[in-house]
């Protein structure tokens, strides 16, 4: 006989102790952003001086300061919002919660799991850092993915997950 009781207390995600992404991501967040910045001053550069009108030339200055003020901004948001970039592991799921304006929290149960992957990227392995990726069936991107954990334990994590879902 089917059964389906109502719950009258919810779980509660508050409770969770989530765990802080690595804090020499920062560093990888801020070259990246450097090496964004750094092709767009070059390209603003060539525009001005190959394409651009003589009467814009004269606002030549305020086109780099406005790029600089994105800069800094982006940078602010990215500062701001690395604190907010938290994972915690249990023995039947795993969360991620991030976002300023915008808080997403994300748990995917350890039963719709396909497959767990660890990537490196160039600037993160230098740190030794990587981003574990959490896939689930029926969707084609993933579906949670936590960058800036210590390869190590991005590794022991995607084990313990593969042991799990393997059960």
């Amino acid at each position: 006989m089917f059964k389906n009781q109502q719950i009258e207390q919810l779980p509660a995600i508050e409770e969770l102790t989530f765990k802080g992404i690595q804090k020499a991501y920062l560093k990888v967040i801020f070259i990246h952003l450097l090496l964004f910045f750094l092709v767009a001053f070059a390209g603003l550069f060539l525009l001005i001086r190959y394409k651009l009108q003589e009467d814009v030339l004269a606002y030549e200055s305020y086109l780099y300061l406005g790029v600089l003020s994105v800069f800094f901004f982006v940078l602010l948001i990215l500062i701001v919002g690395f604190s907010k970039r938290k994972y915690a592991l249990r023995e039947k799921d795993i969360s991620y919660k991030s976002g300023i304006f915008l808080k997403k929290i994300t748990t995917v149960p350890f039963s719709r799991i396909q497959h767990v992957e660890v990537d490196e990227r160039p600037v993160s392995r230098i740190f030794k850092l990587a981003s574990i990726s959490v896939f689930t069936a029926g969707d084609s991107s993933d579906d949670l993915e936590i960058k800036g954990i210590k390869k190590t334990e991005a590794l022991q994590i995607k084990e313990f997950i593969s042991q799990q879902i393997n059960e």
